[in-house]
């Protein structure tokens, strides 16, 4: 089994201390902050990273479901918005919308979006995070001669 890590340590109150959030793996360090996270100030937030996350997982996992299927991918680039909402006292991410382009030989359009829709259900990250609203626009791009 493998096992990830990720860390992050706080300073001060909510509104005027800071942190950092490290990546355990590639010793990447990213500094946060009450105004990075709630107004759009300089800096990484916690939705932020889990969007990556889930962007990641999703691109892989879709790499994957193609090539079992016969079509694998040329290149996947996948977003995807996290939101945060304030609700009564606290804040939650009430959804996550995916958005996937993908340059896949010898596929049709159906082909590629039975794949796509699947794997948003499938990929790992899509499962841990299926208390918010998942939604998934996929493009499928034509493959450009090269």
């Amino acid at each position: 089994m493998a096992i990830s890590k990720g860390s992050a340590e706080w300073q001060g109150n909510l509104e005027q201390g800071k942190g950092t959030i490290s990546l355990g793996s590639g010793g990447i360090e990213l500094p946060y902050n009450f105004a990075g996270r709630f107004e759009d100030d300089a800096g990484s937030n916690p939705e932020e990273l889990i969007g990556g996350a889930h962007a990641g997982c999703f691109s892989m996992a879709l790499a994957h479901a193609l090539g079992e299927a016969g079509h694998p991918p040329a290149r996947i680039k996948t977003t995807a918005k996290v939101s945060l909402e304030k609700t009564g006292d606290g804040f939650e991410i009430p959804a996550i919308e995916l958005q996937t382009e993908a340059e896949v030989p010898d596929i049709d359009e159906d082909a590629f979006q039975r794949c796509a829709q699947t794997t948003k259900q499938s990929c790992p990250v899509s499962k841990l995070l299926s208390a918010a609203e998942i939604t998934l626009t996929a493009k499928l791009l034509s493959r450009q001669p090269g």
